[in-house]
């Protein structure tokens, strides 16, 4: 593993906790040498975690789309700024740069980001860990709904293993360094009625 993505909010959120832990992450990544990738921008979580992990040494890989640079938000400071010409663009040259993905706090759009990435692990387009930094319990109704998703027969639970948690950024990398990748045949079933 030499690269983390990490999707995160645009916002710091209403409590310092949540820019506490964007900063912890983007210096434990620095710290244990890995590149850090993410969505290019100088606002919000994403801003803390990109400056952090260059305070500390680390490299900030930023991907972002013309029409946020036109907005001026893109960071001027990174190791490496990549502009794409669209949202779909920026996803896929981010999975194509990672080696593994990590969900800070954020909303929708950090939302969607881990969710579709977690829909390419379960579909076998990639083997990459996944994983949510559940500061102060903030994915805990996530993670709930992904466990009622298996008890209503909706995900395997072989399935819901892809999602690693934990509330503290060293520990979350430790999980994604020791992922091994699940293997599943037939990750549809086709259920029949008569």
């Amino acid at each position: 593993m030499e690269s983390i993505c990490i999707f995160c909010g645009s916002s710091t959120g209403n409590r310092s906790i949540y820019q506490e832990a964007a900063q912890a992450m983007g210096e434990a990544i620095a710290r244990r040498g890995l590149s850090l990738i993410y969505g290019g921008g100088n606002v919000g979580l994403m801003g803390m975690v990109a400056d952090a992990a260059l305070a500390a040494g680390g490299e900030a890989i930023g991907v972002i789309p013309k029409f946020l640079v036109d907005k001026e938000i893109a960071h001027n400071g990174l190791t490496q700024l990549h502009v794409v010409d669209s949202m779909h663009d920026r996803k896929a040259l981010m999975t194509e740069l990672a080696d593994a993905f990590i969900a800070l706090p954020g909303g929708y759009g950090t939302l969607e980001e881990f969710c579709e990435i977690l829909t390419w692990a379960q579909l076998g387009l990639h083997q990459k860990p996944q994983g949510l930094l559940n500061v102060e319990g903030y994915y805990d109704p996530l993670l709930q709904l992904f466990d009622r998703a298996v008890t209503e027969d909706f995900l395997r639970s072989e399935l819901r293993s892809l999602v690693l948690e934990s509330s503290s950024s060293e520990d979350l990398l430790d999980l994604l360094a020791s992922y091994q990748p699940i293997t599943v045949e037939k990750w549809l079933r086709q259920d029949t009625e008569v």
